[in-house]
C-alpha cells in the first residue's frame, strides 16, 4: 500500500497514457471493421446484380450508398489523423 502510494506520481500518468492508447485503439479497429462490412457488403451486392437477382436501377441506387458511407469513412480517419 505505501509503495502504491509512492509510486502514484509515476504510475498515474503512465495508466492513463495507456487508456488513452486504448481507446484510440478499440476506435481504430471498430473503423477498419466497419469498411471492411461495407466492402463485403458491395462485394455481394455485385454478385447478386451479376447473376441476375436485382435489376441494374437498384444496383446503382445501393451501390452508390455504400460507395458514399465508404468514402464518408475514408475521410473520418483522414481527419482524425491530422
Amino acid at each position: 500500500m505505501l509503495t502504491q502510494l509512492l509510486l502514484a506520481p509515476i504510475t498515474g500518468p503512465i495508466g492513463g497514457v495507456l487508456w488513452i492508447a486504448q481507446k484510440i485503439q478499440e476506435q481504430v479497429d471498430q473503423q477498419v471493421d466497419d469498411k471492411d462490412n461495407l466492402h463485403k457488403r458491395l462485394l455481394s451486392l455485385q454478385l447478386a446484380f451479376d447473376m441476375g437477382e436485382i435489376p441494374e436501377d437498384e444496383f446503382e441506387e445501393q451501390e452508390e450508398e455504400l460507395l458514399l458511407a465508404i468514402e464518408a469513412l475514408e475521410e473520418e480517419s483522414m481527419i482524425d489523423n491530422d
